[in-house]
């Protein structure tokens, strides 16, 4: 479908905004700032059965972002309630919810390397080489934590694109990963908004992860699939076994928690959506961001995550 046109954002719930900042701007080089909302955020009564959910939204490009790296990341600190919701309890990597934000980056190790030993931050995985698919394409990857302890993966995929003359840079975001309850449901489901390009497919439980789980706990087997659009960044659902806890949390919660579908046209793609059966969770939200419009709507996909079409205009 031509008017969908993949993973416009991740959305990463924060603590404290100036916090996060530092991380993302300072840290990672989302220095591009399309927008800085502080306000009520509607559309979200059905999610978060709220009559109102008031939050502060920065939406954050990286000046890199390449066509392996072209998502941005949208933070949300909710300031109604008590805050910023918890990171969900008990999540390790594909449970039920958001896992990950995934950053492509080149050359990967010496990113991580500087952002473990010089910056501060913490490291969930060492850098490691491998080769994945049919295809055996190549790719260096590495993971550290934000700082709630969600989990920011860094890829470069090397086997995608091979000579590049610039120097070690983080790009943007390539894919989110979520956990699912079937992975041919899931698959099917988003095969039809154009996520139709199958990059990997592992059912083997990677090794790498096994601290995440929780102690005492049987590490449960993995099988993980990764499918880019046309456009934008990627979508990698993951199928653990067996399945644990439900762990999509509270929208807004701290760590990667939603994610936003880039459409040309918002009314068109409601429109293609409800001819599919699917189900929207609210009318077409229209925010005043300053600059321009930010318009959405949240749909219901297989495991009701937070998920969402958005149509921009900066």
């Amino acid at each position: 479908m031509k008017n969908f046109q993949g993973v416009d954002h991740a959305g990463i719930g924060v603590g404290n905004m100036d916090v996060a900042l530092d991380f993302w701007s300072e840290k990672l080089g989302f220095t591009e700032m399309f927008f800085d909302y502080t306000g009520i955020v509607p559309g979200l009564e059905e999610i978060t059965k709220k009559k109102e959910v008031r939050a502060r939204i920065v939406m954050l490009g990286n000046r890199f972002t390449t066509r392996l790296g072209p998502g941005k990341v949208k933070l949300v600190q909710r300031l109604d309630g008590d805050g910023a919701p918890p990171y969900p309890a008990g999540i390790g990597y594909g449970e039920v919810g958001l896992a990950e934000v995934c950053l492509h980056t080149f050359q990967t190790e010496k990113i991580f390397r500087d952002l473990v030993d010089n910056k501060g931050c913490k490291s969930l995985m060492e850098p490691l080489s491998a080769s994945v698919g049919e295809h055996q394409i190549d790719l260096d990857i590495a993971y550290i934590a934000d700082p709630w302890m969600g989990k920011v993966e860094m890829i470069d995929w090397k086997g995608l694109w091979t000579s590049r003359p610039a120097a070690p840079r983080i790009e943007g975001v390539n894919h989110v990963a979520f956990g699912v309850h079937d992975m041919k449901t899931t698959t099917d489901f988003y095969k039809q908004l154009g996520f139709t390009d199958q990059i990997f497919e592992s059912k083997e439980f990677f090794d790498p992860m096994a601290p995440w789980y929780q102690v005492g706990r049987a590490l449960p087997g993995h099988h993980m699939t990764l499918w880019l659009s046309g456009q934008g960044a990627g979508i990698e659902p993951v199928r653990l076994t067996p399945l644990w806890e439900d762990c999509r949390g509270e929208w807004g919660h701290v760590g990667p928690m939603d994610f936003g579908i880039g459409v040309q046209n918002i009314n068109k793609a409601v429109a293609e959506l409800q001819k599919l059966g699917i189900e929207m969770h609210s009318e077409i939200q229209t925010l005043d961001v300053g600059v321009s419009e930010f318009k959405y709507v949240y749909f219901k996909d297989p495991d009701d995550q937070y998920v969402s079409i958005v149509e921009t205009s900066y």
